[in-house]
């Protein structure tokens, strides 16, 4: 019997028992209480400061959030036995709602299913039960998924990464009221800010359960869960509390390209960053009474596209800025991960090679003999493309060629992982010119954007 079947076995049931929120001091805290049959408890908090304009805390709206909340972070503790009874006791949901949950259930724990073989096709993977008294969440109004229309306020948040700061400095070209938003912000993201003091910012504090982190420990199941998505619900709840009319992330097409398939379906690290979950997303806020505000900026645009416009547009961030999920806490690129070596693929083609290597990462990554199975791992479909949030094939294959003919100019040799990608792949093919042309220029017309944010994009692809 796997560990899986075990867990399964030993936990039979997981239970959504209730939430609280109160104002204490200037913060609005919040609390969410699980459970794990027999004996395991958990209560993950959020607290978010509190603006004078706070709505009225009985208003059914904003419990509606929270809970559906609840829904989400409750992903990170169901996972570690995948009981396959998930009890939801402070609320009913309807069919549509039950369909959604599932669809992230699996597609946005797509990886860890993966990564520890479980089926997650099986139709007894979970059955959601309710309270016998739990009410369905009143729905106040509707509204039809449309494009956001250009409004006064929005909420950017931000990461510490290079997609956010192309967003930021796009959007400070308009006349939008703009107001950064970090969750748990990282030394970079914390620099971010106050290099931009002169916009509101908002930031919230998220904690874990340390219980989830001993049961990591003892041997129970462990794994990628959507991130994204939680920071949707988050920003939702933010954008309520402060009346913000519009949301605005930082996912790029890239995001949308699988890693690998398993029992038939596609995995992809990014689904949360994916154009079909934003667009599922999207229809859910309306399921909580809400008008759908959630949108991706950069959506229309590859990876390398975002690189070339940072590196034009964004130069004051060069020392600052952070990617590597591995050094984040270090604030540092760790210089051994997928994540980091992307990163400067992408950026390697358009800075200057010792601003590169001396103001953002501190060595040269192609010539890391560590990386090179990496490297082929960013351009050879038939190997799994890493778990990390890095871009498409085809788009890591023009950053190499581009990449190598830098070299190539500057009578430079190349070194191990351009040597080496060279030979297993640039040099077998010889319409590059075309298809970098075709990359820098590519527009994705599937997209939540308004006309205002269209030409504010295409304007700023001809820097």
């Amino acid at each position: 019997m796997s560990n899986f079947d075990q867990l399964r076995q030993k936990h039979p049931r997981f239970i959504y028992d209730s939430f609280s929120y109160q104002i204490e001091g200037t913060n609005l805290n919040i609390k969410w209480f699980f459970k794990l049959e027999p004996d395991i408890s958990f209560t993950p908090t959020l607290s978010i400061p509190l603006s004078a304009n706070l709505a009225n805390l009985q208003d059914p709206t904003l419990e509606t959030v929270i809970f559906n909340l609840g829904m989400v972070e409750m992903i990170s503790y169901w996972k570690v036995s995948c009981a396959p009874i998930i009890e939801i006791k402070p609320r009913s949901l309807t069919e549509t709602e039950q369909a959604w949950w599932l669809k992230l259930f699996t597609l946005g724990l797509g990886e860890f299913f993966f990564t520890n073989q479980i089926d997650f096709t099986a139709a007894d993977l979970i059955t959601f039960e309710f309270d016998h008294d739990a009410q369905p969440s009143p729905v106040i109004n509707t509204q039809a998924n449309q494009p956001p229309q250009l409004k006064k306020s929005l909420l950017l948040p931000l990461g510490g990464g290079k997609d956010s700061l192309v967003s930021l400095e796009l959007l400070k070209k308009t006349n939008l009221d703009i107001t950064l938003f970090a969750l748990n912000p990282s030394q970079a993201t914390s620099e971010i800010i106050s290099l931009n003091s002169h916009l509101k910012a908002i930031s919230a504090t998220r904690t874990i359960d340390p219980k989830l982190l001993e049961l990591n420990n003892l041997g129970y199941l462990n794994g990628h869960t959507p991130f994204s998505a939680l920071a949707a619900f988050v920003t939702t709840l933010i954008s309520y509390l402060y009346q913000l009319d519009l949301i605005a992330v930082s996912n790029e097409e890239s995001a949308n390209e699988p890693n690998t398939t398993f029992n038939g379906i596609n995995i992809n690290h990014q689904y949360s960053k994916s154009f079909e979950f934003e667009t599922d997303f999207r229809d859910y806020q309306n399921l909580m009474g809400l008008p759908s505000n959630y949108f991706s900026l950069l959506r229309p645009w590859h990876e390398l596209q975002i690189a070339q416009i940072f590196s034009q547009l964004a130069p004051r961030y060069f020392p600052i800025f952070k990617s590597c999920n591995v050094g984040q806490k270090q604030n540092i690129w760790c210089h051994k991960c997928s994540k980091c070596l992307f990163a400067f693929l992408m950026l390697f083609p358009f800075i200057d090679q010792q601003v590169l290597t001396t103001k953002i990462f501190h060595a040269n990554l192609f010539e890391s003999e560590s990386l090179v199975e990496t490297a082929l791992k960013l351009i050879i479909k038939s190997k799994t493309k890493p778990f990390d949030c890095v871009g498409s094939y085809q788009e890591s294959k023009v950053a190499f060629y581009l990449s190598i003919q830098k070299y190539l100019k500057s009578n430079q040799k190349l070194p191990v992982i351009l040597e080496t990608v060279n030979q297993a792949v640039i040099s077998r093919e010889d319409n590059w010119p075309a298809l970098r042309k075709q990359m820098l220029s590519d527009w994705n017309d599937q997209h939540f954007l308004t006309p205002d944010l269209v030409a504010l994009l295409k304007s700023s692809q001809q820097l």
